[in-house]
């Protein structure tokens, strides 16, 4: 029997995990934003069920659906080393800037999903702190495509590449590593990025450019508890298994190929996210190559 998940936007009792897999699947990017509002809705009325035992489909029936995840034909994807550096002091540069950004907080929406629907079995406050990181992305993204309007651009008229679902990929089947090395590693990158990106935009201070700060902001703000719920599960799930958080971590990173996190840090914002000094103290040392 082949299997099939249908995207349901407005029904009684929402099915979470099935529902994340489908808005996933999505190619077009309108219905996948209003679907994700609508499970929102569901869980903040209470009419969100949520089925920790389902497995979803097999690797066979798997196999059937459409690629994932569903994306629009643009942006084009290419290699990380390829995507040219664009200085913000131009209109075509900052909206380079903004569309990056904004492909970023596209990825983090599929990051936010695949966790609901790929991992069975755990607490349902677990399912439900993804289900906030995806509505969060969903704003993110749909903020910073309005400001890229505003500069003259849509989204999808730069390249971009694929490294955030890359590592999605690569920890499919480990629900342990998929926390250490995404939220609190790749996404968490962010933390660090934010501010410098952000003091560029104060030099440059053209109105776009300090919106476009403005907007950050805000999005720091978020990406702060994003990156926590990322932290808070990863040492759940050491806890579950008798193993050391952060030697552990060093063993994924390793066997995963993480890429090497360098400073400047936000240690600030590191540390309300939840790292711990110990975690800390491993990026200032041999966490840096």
């Amino acid at each position: 029997m082949k299997f099939s998940v249908v995207l349901l936007p407005t029904i009684v009792k929402m099915q979470l995990r099935s529902q994340a897999l489908a808005i996933l699947q999505a190619p077009s990017i309108a219905p996948k934003l209003e679907a994700v509002a609508a499970l929102w809705a569901a869980h903040q009325a209470g009419t969100l069920h949520i089925d920790t035992r389902w497995q979803g489909p097999t690797p066979e029936q798997l196999a059937e659906l459409p690629e994932l995840p569903g994306r629009p034909p643009l942006p084009k994807l290419i290699d990380p080393g390829l995507v040219p550096h664009r200085s913000p002091y131009t209109a075509q540069g900052l909206g380079a800037l903004v569309h990056a950004i904004c492909h970023i907080e596209f990825n983090a929406i599929h990051l936010a999903l695949d966790a609901i629907w790929q991992f069975a079995d755990m607490p349902e406050a677990f399912y439900t702190d993804w289900l906030r990181v995806a509505h969060e992305e969903c704003l993110h993204y749909a903020m910073l495509t309005e400001q890229l309007g505003t500069l003259g651009y849509a989204y999808g008229d730069f390249d971009a590449h694929d490294g955030l679902w890359e590592m999605c990929e690569k920890t499919r089947h480990d629900i342990t590593a998929r926390m250490a090395l995404v939220p609190r590693t790749l996404e968490a990158r962010g933390l660090d990025a934010t501010p410098l990106i952000q003091a560029r935009l104060r030099k440059v201070a053209t109105p776009q450019a300090l919106a476009v700060c403005d907007k950050l902001g805000i999005i720091l703000r978020d990406e702060i508890g994003h990156v926590d719920i990322g932290n808070r599960w990863y040492r759940w799930l050491c806890e579950q298994q008798g193993l050391e958080p952060v030697a552990h971590y060093k063993h994924l990173a390793r066997q995963y190929k993480a890429p090497r996190l360098r400073p400047p840090f936000n240690t600030p914002a590191r540390v309300a996210a939840g790292f711990s000094a110990e975690e800390l103290a491993y990026l200032a040392g041999d966490g840096v190559s």
